[in-house]
């Protein structure tokens, strides 16, 4: 190489470095932006889309952030889009990866579920009816170090729960210069829900606890615990709720109480409370069953530790149900079935909550779990040859376990999916006979991770789906430790493998992870569940996004 082309190669590099301020900001002036995996809600004011964070070392501004929408989105569903300032960083915390100083929008807090707390972030600008492009054009003074914004999407009340947003993060600008982005995450895929139940909604402190099922006339019917004065377990004030809805989980009716003991036996109210449901459809006559725990006494200490072997209500917890027949409407007076189906030396009888079962040949199947003469949990389930009218059990299926669902993977045959209290994965057992003999599963303590939590498990036969294939479907917490990371997962081999591209992940962050899932129609699942942004979540997922196969 030439002298001279030596001497112009190093004039043009320095001309480069020369000129790299006016197209970038230092690279301590990144943007970090963390793309949220948490459901949008329709019913809300402010739903999160991203997290930014900044850590303004020489800048003073930002002046622009520009977003856009992929074809595919109904803008005419986006009711506007809000950049939001959430403050600055604590000392303590320099030097850790966070995306906001505390949670803008609460899940938990009643009253406070909809919309952006103003106590933690200042509304910036807000775009209404925006187009493919979003243009945030402001000169918003940072404070020296990291600063906190967040994006805000309102979405209209008449927006389809089968909706997605698909929207990116662009480009960003600080000091009227062009900033480095820097994302946590791929671009997200965002879907609808409703929240059924809030924090504070009709007065209650907490709602938990999810059953769901479809009804003979498709209609959706979601039961819940009713926890009137904080989110305890029983023994407290506690009813069992019921939200309806016929229009596939677009719109729900008022909150109903089909279960309720008031001061029963003169012992106020969180002396009688009854919960930890689980919901039934008769496919042969169309009645709705729901099954409770009921708990009379105990003096505000937990039910489970303080039942007793026994089977007076005043001794021990008294399994419950009731039913309807006008769809959910209205429900009949409690039916106390304890003497049919408890062992005296028992400590405490209820149901697995969630959902039970008619099996082919018109058995009525709920999962149940008990706390035996030693004081160890087992789960199993209970049965009724006779619609309803008779109830019997026979042995459980694992010890150490509780909170089960169950399913018919073949005619005859059920499969009970079981939280195991030894914690990593679920328990799996097969029955042939009604719960006479059990069978572990090969998928047992191996397939399905788990953080000791309530799961969901359905099955979906071939011709009652779009797909034409035999479907067990699963929904928990998808993780070992903690409640987050709510998901969906398929197996098309009866249960052996859920592989990762039959999986839909609905919310990354933490949550009570209660969930119950049912078939709304042959192209379309529904999950009521508790997630990270209401007590009682509804989304309604199709089946090839769960299942993501060609060919299908």
């Amino acid at each position: 190489m030439s002298r001279n082309s030596i001497l112009m190669r190093k004039i043009l590099l320095l001309t480069f470095f020369i000129l790299l301020p006016v197209w970038f900001v230092q690279a301590g002036d990144t943007l970090w932006v963390k793309q949220t995996r948490i459901p949008i809600l329709t019913d809300r004011i402010d739903n999160a889309l991203f997290y930014i964070r900044i850590d303004a070392k020489e800048v003073e501004k930002l002046t622009e952030l520009k977003l856009e929408f992929s074809e595919s989105v109904n803008l005419d569903e986006v009711e506007s889009l809000k950049l939001y300032y959430g403050g600055t960083e604590a000392d303590q915390r320099k030097g850790q990866a966070f995306y906001y100083p505390v949670q803008y929008l609460s899940g938990f807090a009643p009253g406070k579920t909809r919309e952006a707390n103003p106590s933690y972030s200042v509304k910036i600008i807000e775009q209404k009816s925006p187009g493919s492009e979003v243009i945030f054009s402001t000169d918003y003074p940072l404070f020296p170090g990291i600063n906190y914004f967040w994006i805000s999407i309102q979405m209209s009340s008449n927006t389809s729960l089968l909706s997605k947003i698909d929207v990116k993060l662009v480009s960003a600008k600080l000091d009227d210069r062009n900033a480095p982005l820097s994302f946590a995450n791929s671009p997200q895929t965002h879907r609808m829900g409703v929240g059924v139940r809030h924090a504070g909604d009709d007065g209650v402190a907490a709602f938990r606890i999810p059953g769901l099922v479809t009804s003979n006339k498709g209609t959706l019917l979601g039961v819940y615990d009713v926890r009137y004065n904080n989110s305890v377990d029983l023994q407290e004030h506690i009813d069992i709720g019921l939200s309806r809805s016929t229009d596939k989980g677009q719109t729900w009716e008022k909150m109903r109480i089909p279960v309720s003991f008031d001061e029963y036996g003169g012992l106020p109210k969180s002396q009688n409370g009854v919960g930890d449901p689980s919901i039934l459809v008769d496919k042969k006559t169309g009645t709705v069953w729901i099954a409770a725990l009921w708990t009379h006494g105990m003096g505000n200490y937990r039910a489970w530790h303080n039942s007793q072997a026994g089977m007076d209500e005043k001794r021990t917890g008294q399994l419950v149900l009731t039913k309807s027949s006008d769809d959910g409407k209205t429900w009949s007076e409690p039916i106390n079935i304890t003497s049919q189906v408890k062992d005296p030396s028992w400590h405490l009888l209820l149901q697995g909550p969630g959902m039970g079962i008619t099996m082919q040949d018109g058995t009525l199947v709920f999962p149940i779990q008990f706390i035996d003469s030693t004081g160890i949990p087992n789960a199993g389930i209970m049965y009724s040859k006779d619609s309803g009218q008779t109830w019997k059990i026979h042995y459980p299926a694992r010890t150490n376990t509780t909170e089960a669902q169950v399913a018919e993977v073949e005619p005859g045959v059920l499969m009970l999916n079981m939280r195991d209290n030894r914690g990593g994965s679920r328990a799996v057992s097969i029955t042939r006979d009604l719960g006479k003999t059990w069978e572990e599963h090969p998928s047992s303590r191996s397939v399905l991770q788990e953080p000791v939590c309530m799961a969901s498990l359905i099955k979906v036969d071939a011709g009652e789906n779009v797909l034409g294939k035999d479907i067990l479907l699963f929904s928990n917490p998808n993780t070992t430790e903690g409640r987050h990371h709510i998901t969906i997962k398929a197996s098309l081999d009866g249960g052996l493998s859920f592989p990762g591209e039959y999986q839909v992940l609905l919310d990354e962050d933490p949550g009570w992870g209660y969930s119950c899932l049912t078939l709304i129609d042959r192209e379309t699942v529904g999950i009521l569940y508790e997630s990270s942004v209401a007590h009682m979540t509804f989304q309604a997922v199709k089946l090839r996004d769960i299942i993501k196969q060609t060919g299908l």
